[in-house]
């Protein structure tokens, strides 16, 4: 007898979607295919015709405990990932402070061992004026690296300590370091000298409105920084991964790189797909994020790179602000934090995609799960169904529409997340299971912090 069966569903594995189920033992699977194949289970779940998903894992995550607790904590991140059919979050080093050492990393491991209801693994943070560690923390059971190429923002300091690398000499050198771990490294891509002149001049000029955030980082602040990146990884052999990507010239220069023969990814993130600088005008801070907003044009034209699968994943960039945090942008955009939630948002807003006919369903799959997972060291553990695999799904009404709504969400920055408010979407989730055990079942959190578990690339594991 096993542990948990799941019958009636239609599951959907890498080689298709299936009318059956799935078996689980000592938090795996153990057996996939028809109802009346599967064998007899403790507990036994009837999916009633709904799909099920391989659990999301999501390759961008800022929870920011301990350290940003009024933003939000690994208790209540966590719990916006089940519902959010996320059973795996992948957590970026902005913290005070980030993650260069080991003994940062173990800090924040243990807070997300006692709160987190879901799993997690960490990037850790790679920057100039702290090489020394690099390779230290590589060994510690992170799964790849983050940096930034700018200055901590005004006020920001202790949440960028051993985070940047402010010039070509300190990314090479980072690089080089990394690269002797064999692990990925994120890397936020806009030029930093353009965009401080840019601001410095709409400042100077009164422009402080929210599409003045866009105005002041054009896609060639990106675009260029994009090709930058491309040459040092190329120089210095480490795997580069292209964090939030928001323009399609962006894409085409990555795919380029990629077809003459480098190993990179390249991710966007929902709000690139589905908002444009518009919403900068409608919701003002609210909608700030870095990169900013596009046109439509640039949405479309990514639409395209998601499409054929030149686009490698796709994460939320989960960045909770409150909403005081966030009003000091009010009548100075440049002032506002950038980021807002998107745990809750992600799955639902792409599965929408799918039940328009925009995208197939498998490739939604692969977007959200299985590159992500494969991306970081977490597959085949993380982001499939397959015997052997963590029983890790999402179950899934694709049927009933229903309105988003932040009042309704369960990250602790709910009030900051209003720039989908009123939009009709498709994919309810209506249960995440994580290694065999519900955590999340029809708008109510089941399990207790602490559930989820430290999970390390399968190179260390």
């Amino acid at each position: 007898m096993v542990d948990l069966t799941i019958k009636g569903a239609k599951v959907v594995t890498e080689e298709g979607v299936f009318q059956g189920g799935v078996a689980v033992k000592e938090g795996q699977i153990v057996a996939l295919g028809k109802d009346d194949t599967l064998p007899t289970g403790q507990t036994c779940l009837d999916a009633k015709g709904q799909y099920l998903l391989p659990g999301g894992v999501d390759p961008h995550v800022h929870i920011r405990y301990p350290g940003g607790a009024h933003r939000e904590t690994f208790e209540t991140g966590s719990a916006a990932a089940a519902a959010g059919g996320i059973t795996t979050i992948i957590e970026h080093p902005i913290s005070s402070p980030p993650q260069y050492s080991v003994e940062i990393l173990m800090t924040r491991v243990k807070a997300a061992r006692e709160q987190s209801i879901v799993d997690f693994a960490f990037l850790g943070a790679a920057g100039g004026e702290k090489l020394s560690y690099i390779c230290d923390l590589g060994s510690a059971g992170i799964v790849g690296y983050k940096t930034f190429l700018h200055g901590a923002p005004e006020g920001r300091d202790k949440e960028f300590i051993g985070l940047t690398m402010k010039n070509n000499y300190q990314v090479y050198c980072g690089f080089s370091e990394v690269s002797k771990t064999n692990l990925p490294i994120g890397a936020h891509a806009e030029d930093d000298d353009l965009i401080a002149g840019l601001i410095n001049q709409f400042r100077a000029a009164g422009k402080t409105g929210g599409l003045d955030h866009a105005r002041s980082r054009p896609p060639i602040t990106e675009v260029m920084t994009v090709e930058r990146l491309i040459r040092i990884a190329r120089e210095t052999g480490v795997t580069l991964y292209l964090v939030h990507i928001s323009t399609p010239e962006a894409v085409a220069v990555a795919k380029q790189a990629r077809e003459s023969g480098q190993k990179l990814y390249i991710e966007t993130c929902p709000h690139y797909l589905y908002l444009t600088e518009n919403d900068l005008v409608k919701h003002g801070p609210y909608a700030k994020c870095n990169p900013p907003l596009r046109s439509a044009d640039d949405v479309e034209g990514l639409w395209k790179y998601v499409i054929d699968g030149t686009i490698d994943t796709i994460g939320s960039d989960h960045g909770p602000f409150t909403t005081e945090e966030k009003n000091q942008g009010v009548d100075d955009i440049f002032v506002a934090p950038a980021g807002f939630p998107g745990l809750e948002t992600r799955l639902p807003l792409m599965l929408t995609a799918v039940k328009e006919g925009r995208l197939s369903l498998q490739r939604t799959v692969e977007l959200l799960s299985t590159n992500p997972s494969k991306a970081f060291g977490l597959y085949p553990r993380k982001g499939t169904i397959r015997i052997g695999s963590d029983a890790d799904f999402a179950l899934i009404d694709m049927d009933t529409p229903f309105v988003i709504n932040h009042e309704e969400m369960v990250t602790k920055s709910r009030d900051a997340c209003v720039v989908y408010d009123g939009r009709s979407v498709f994919g309810r989730v209506t249960k995440t299971i994580v290694r065999g055990r519900v955590v999340y079942d029809n708008g109510k959190i089941t399990m207790a912090p602490g559930y989820g578990q430290w999970i390390l690339p399968q190179l260390l594991d």
